[in-house]
């Protein structure tokens, strides 16, 4: 069950949001929260605020314990941004992009590590593309001439 919190419209650069997601993605709830508690960027206290409210939707609207979810996607894209000016020499205008973000988090439970699935997947490699590796039929193909080549009687040699 995928559990989704947004937050929307913060005064931040996206670029400066995203190095603090980076960080946290495909992590464990617990062990994100903390890492963020004790970044020291400006960025990190809405990221942890979301994160505490995914968390928070997770166990009240949907019943999951917070031991079992993971950061199973956390995206940062551009808001809207205020076009400001600033006085310059000579009677000159400098633009000023004051940038805002939208932050989302995708929380997901763990799953169990013994499901069929799982257990199958380790168990039974899957199988490579391109003939066997034994080195049965198939082997290598001869190389390709091209009509240049053929009409100048084979491979060309270099001369200075």
């Amino acid at each position: 069950m995928e559990v989704i919190a947004k937050a929307r419209h913060i005064r931040m650069s996206p670029k400066k949001v995203r190095l603090i997601v980076d960080l946290v993605r495909g992590m464990d709830v617990d062990k994100a929260s903390a890492q963020l508690r004790f970044y020291r960027k400006a960025a990190a206290r809405p990221v942890s605020k979301l994160l505490d409210s995914a968390i928070a939707n997770a166990e009240h609207n949907f019943k999951l314990s917070a031991g079992n979810l993971y950061i199973k996607k956390a995206t940062v894209d551009g808001g809207p941004v205020l076009k400001r000016w600033r006085a310059r020499a000579f009677g000159r205008a400098a633009g000023i992009k004051k940038r805002s973000c939208h932050i989302t988090i995708v929380l997901e439970e763990r799953s169990v590590a013994g499901s069929p699935k799982a257990v199958a997947a380790a168990v039974v490699p899957a199988p490579a593309k391109g003939g066997s590796a034994s080195g049965g039929k198939g082997g290598t193909q001869p190389k390709k001439t091209s009509s240049k080549e053929k009409k100048a009687g084979g491979a060309k040699s270099k001369t200075k």
